[in-house]
């Protein structure tokens, strides 16, 4: 039997063995080649097992073979053990029988998005097996081991969930019933109670859209674009498509010619400071015009198989000639830069900026601060964060009954999609319907269209219906990033050390496409030194076309790059001034009041925000910040230096300017009710957030949480809630759910204070369904509510957010003083996001916020797509990279117009941390990086130049 096993693989043959999968005997046939993960997934179609990265790198994949750990992404199908004991994630527990690991992560707020959830699960579950005693860092070691990559929780709450699985293992705790942890009369708001799908995600039962690729029709097509790998800037002569055409299994291969509307993209329309209109996006690269990015795209190729549109994509020919790259920010400046975009006639003499933000305050600070007792002139740099997301790329596109063109991807805009896409493919907006599929993280990036438009080209060029998944490694080098900015920043401070002057120049590479980036850009200017008083500011920003990635929103969305450049200025203007980090903050925050008219207590758009915690919030950080630096100062030694680094940060909790959401609700026959919104689930929590909000302004009804119903993310079905992004949802979309809600219990409410049933609301005529709506506005003094608006091009005036978010981030970093490593020990973030729905979600949303700010500070960057296309490359953050030993400290300060005083969450932990840790290195070794991240090279060459 072995020697005619060995001569079927040898010729090509299929391999059939006994198995038993998750304790159920099976006679498996596959491929000898082939992986694990397509046995499983494919054929068996066990679809809790993810697909990731498909090359071994974060552990989605994991399933335990004979006992051991294994990722099935590359593990053969030919070193399989006949016989071999096999368990997935479906052979652990079900929803009403979780495993106590399962039940563990639900409680712990260990799953967000929960694609990586299952090969945690099998991971933990493997180390429990063996070990139900394990400390916390034998947790880790494990995990490291075995690559298990997260990109949402920060670690710590999965560490949380295998300590309290092993206690619950050892009989020390016991598993208590999910629906028994709410009881009648309880409060959802302002509670831990956990997110409705996390008992689906830690289950495997929650589908992501390559899951549904397995469990769609058999008509459906795979369409697969095609992008010329290694071109970044070139002119195109010739599509030529004659070949591909003649493949097996095509269906039909698309060029431009075959786009039905504009072929542009909805970029940056209506920025009146913009040199170019905004359509400069294209679908598909023309015949006659530039390839201006690596990933442009030539064509789709439409086949029965993926293996087949893959085979067809090598034979498209495209004649172009070469063009000279820039991806430099520093060289697109330069006045003899070659033009990325020829007809775009630059600004200040820079031959690729198209955009030029200004925001003044007082007079004109550049003498100020050259006559100032103390002073900073310095250059920073922010790098191209790469997004990092656990799930590549994927989606599918149909007619549905009504003739319109749906599709099902992770947009986390949707209403948004249909805005870009409408005329590029030539159709009115009532005939394209999103709909929102389970997302595997997004943190931004699709906010835009990056594969709903080669989606609706496929499928209204075939007429059949189509699904679309690029592998990670084109995901990687495809999608969009975070744009870096180069700063140029002067600060002065008298001789008591009080700020007299700022002034900064940005130049922001956005790539080659507008795509809100003039949002982005005025970033620049809302935050520049947003925490702090002085009475004179100039700062202008320029937004600058490049070939490298094209850029997108990323968390936190401009911040990061301004508080880089400010906190690092910051801290450096501290010891010019002699004066601790800390008090030299604390010294010169806001001179903030109610309603206030002092420029000094005004953010640099001229408005005061609806609240400033910031000197509670410093005082309750001070003692953990002595302690941090007396910690630092006992374990320092020689070879190994310890510092403690802080950074103050503010960011904005709606979008920018004019902004609106609606969120409808409807009441059942059986007493419960069904809310409709497009508040999109990217892992940040939507369904918690929606549920604890009803559930707060609906608490007259005593309804269960079970009770309130959710229907999200469709456009055909939801009204238009805005996308998920600049920390909008929980203001806006709670607004507008509570003002639903409060329409739904005037209508059922009786003249005696008591409630209607359905069955009385349709008897006496009334209607059972209420639209919510809120737009974004401000408090003035009076009491008078005033809408927002965006910032003057010319001044920066504005009042540009109704709500913020705030922290104070401490930093306590170890730098290795032969290897020159930096490494971050310990972080403690004190944030205010006003009063809080639900602790696990706000925890998880902070906790991962940091470690992608660790990760930005000290690994993470996108420099080149040849070789920085996989999660190693990149620097990714694993868990023994984010230290366990993170805090969170809650201020709690209620917005006056927020839901129940609530504000945004999602992208406060993210704006700051970075710049607490890049302080935090010089703090312990004298190395002032201005550069991140803050790799050993770059720590080593900035001791050197501390030397000289």
């Amino acid at each position: 039997m072995a020697k005619e096993k060995t001569e079927a693989q040898l010729a090509g043959g299929y391999v059939v063995k006994k198995l038993t999968v998750n304790g159920v005997p099976r006679r498996v046939i596959g491929k000898p080649e082939v992986t694990l993960l397509t046995v499983l997934r494919e054929q068996l179609k066990m679809t809790g097992t993810k697909r990731g990265c498909n090359c071994g790198q974060c552990g989605v994949c994991n399933v335990i073979l004979n006992g051991k750990v294994v990722r099935a992404c590359i593990t053969r199908w030919k070193s399989v053990p006949e016989f071999s004991q096999i368990t997935t994630i479906e052979g652990v527990g079900t929803p009403e029988n979780l495993h106590a690991l399962q039940w563990a992560m639900i409680v712990c707020g260990a799953i967000q998005c929960g694609f990586c959830t299952p090969g945690f699960i099998m991971c933990g579950k493997a180390l429990l097996d063996e070990n139900k005693n394990p400390t916390r860092e034998e947790v880790r070691d494990w995990f490291g081991k075995n690559w298990m990559a997260c990109r949402c929780t920060g670690y710590k709450q999965i560490v949380d969930a295998v300590m309290k699985a092993a206690a619950i293992l050892r009989g020390e705790e016991k598993i208590e019933e999910l629906a028994k942890m709410y009881k009648p009369g309880d409060k959802v708001w302002n509670s831990s109670y956990p997110r409705p799908s996390a008992v689906y995600k830690a289950t495997g039962l929650w589908d992501f859209g390559d899951d549904d690729r397995l469990k769609l029709p058999e008509e459906f097509l795979f369409a697969y674009p095609y992008a010329l790998e290694g071109v970044r800037h070139a002119k195109v002569n010739k599509i030529n498509i004659s070949e591909a055409e003649k493949c097996e299994g095509v269906v039909k291969v698309c060029t431009y010619k075959d786009v039905k509307g504009t072929n542009r993209l909805r970029g940056q329309v209506g920025c009146d400071s913009a040199v170019t209109d905004g359509w400069e996006r294209r679908i598909m690269v023309e015949e006659g015009d530039k390839i201006r990015q690596w990933g442009d795209i030539v064509a789709v190729v439409v086949a029965d198989t993926e293996e087949h549109a893959r085979a067809a994509a090598q034979k498209v020919k495209v004649d172009y000639e070469p063009l000279p790259e820039l991806i430099n920010v520093r060289e697109a400046i330069k006045e003899d830069a070659v033009s990325v975009f020829d007809d775009c006639p630059g600004i200040d003499g820079m031959p690729n900026a198209w955009n030029k933000r200004c925001f003044t305050k007082g007079e004109d600070p550049h003498d100020i601060i050259t006559n100032a007792a103390h002073k900073i002139d310095d250059e920073f740099y922010s790098s191209r964060q790469p997004h990092m997301v656990l799930e590549a790329d994927c989606g599918y596109a149909y007619y549905d009954d009504e003739g319109r063109v749906t599709i099902h991807s992770k947009s986390c805009a949707i209403y948004f999609a249909i805005v870009k896409l409408a005329r590029a493919i030539g159709l009115p907006p009532s005939k394209i319907r999103i709909i929102e599929n389970n997302m595997g993280a997004s943190f931004g990036y699709k906010t835009t269209v990056t594969n709903e438009q080669y989606l609706a080209l496929a499928l209204m060029t075939t007429g059949r219906p189509v699904y679309m998944r690029v592998d990670m490694k084109e995901h990687n080098q495809r999608t969009p990033k975070r744009s870096p900015s180069l700063m140029h920043i002067r600060a002065g401070a008298d001789a008591k050390g009080k700020l007299v002057g700022v002034e900064g120049t940005c130049w922001i590479d956005h790539g080659p496409c507008s795509e809100s980036a003039n949002d982005l850009t005025n970033k620049s200017g809302q935050f520049f030194f947003s925490p702090y008083a002085y009475d004179d500011m100039r700062v202008t920003a320029y937004t600058i076309w490049t070939n490298h990635r094209w850029s997108s929103a990323f968390r936190a969305y401009g911040s990061p790059q301004i508080y880089w450049g400010v906190e690092t200025a910051m801290d450096m203007l501290a010891y010019e001034c002699g004066i601790d980090p800390f008090d030299f903050r604390e010294q010169n925050l806001l001179e903030w009041a109610p309603f206030t008219d002092n420029p000094r207590g005004q953010f640099p758009s001229g408005y005061a925000p609806e609240v400033f915690p910031l000197p509670e919030m410093m005082k309750k950080a001070r003692p953990v910040y002595e302690e941090m630096k007396k910690k630092a100062k006992e374990l320092s030694t020689p070879e190994k230096k310890y510092g403690v680094g802080v950074s103050v940060s503010i960011y904005n909790a709606n979008d920018d300017g004019a902004d609106e959401s609606g969120s409808n609700i409807e009441l059942l026959k059986d007493g419960s009710v069904m809310i409709y919104n497009t508040w999109e689930d990217h892992g940040q929590g939507a369904d918690m957030g929606t549920v604890g909000t009803a559930h707060e302004a609906l608490r007259p009804l005593n309804l269960s949480p079970e009770q309130i119903k959710l229907y999200m993310n469709d456009t055909a079905r939801c009204p238009n809630s805005g996308a998920a992004a600049a920390s909008r949802s929980q203001t806006m979309t709670g607004n507008a759910i509570v003002d639903s809600c409060n329409k739904l219990l005037d209508a059922m409410r009786k003249p005696d204070g008591t409630y209607r049933t359905y069955d009385e609301m349709i008897a006496e005529g009334i209607p059972t369904f209420y639209e919510g709506k809120w737009q974004a506005k401000i408090q003035r003094k009076d009491g008078s509510v005033e809408s927002c608006c965006g910032n003057d091009k010319d001044s920066g005036k504005g009042i540009p957010f109704a709500f913020h978010m705030f922290a104070v981030n401490l930093a306590l970093v170890s730098v290795d003083m032969k290897t020159f490593k930096a490494h971050c020990e310990q972080f403690v973030l004190c944030g205010d996001v006003g009063v809080i729905n639900n602790y696990l979600v706000v925890d998880g949303q902070q906790y991962g916020g940091v470690a992608q700010g660790i990760g930005l500070a000290l690994t993470e960057d996108f420099l080149d797509e040849s070789k920085y296309h996989n999660f190693v490359t990149m620097g990714f953050p694993y868990i023994k990279d984010i230290t366990d030993d993170l805090t969170l400290i809650h201020s709690e300060v209620p917005r006056p117009l927020g839901p129940f005083g609530a504000s945004g969450t999602g992208e406060m932990p993210l704006s700051g941390p970075h710049a607490a840790v890049g302080n935090a290195i010089y703090a312990a070794c004298g190395a002032r990086v201005k550069t991140i991240p803050a790799i050993p090279s770059r720590i080593k060459e900035a001791l050197e130049e501390m030397k000289k």
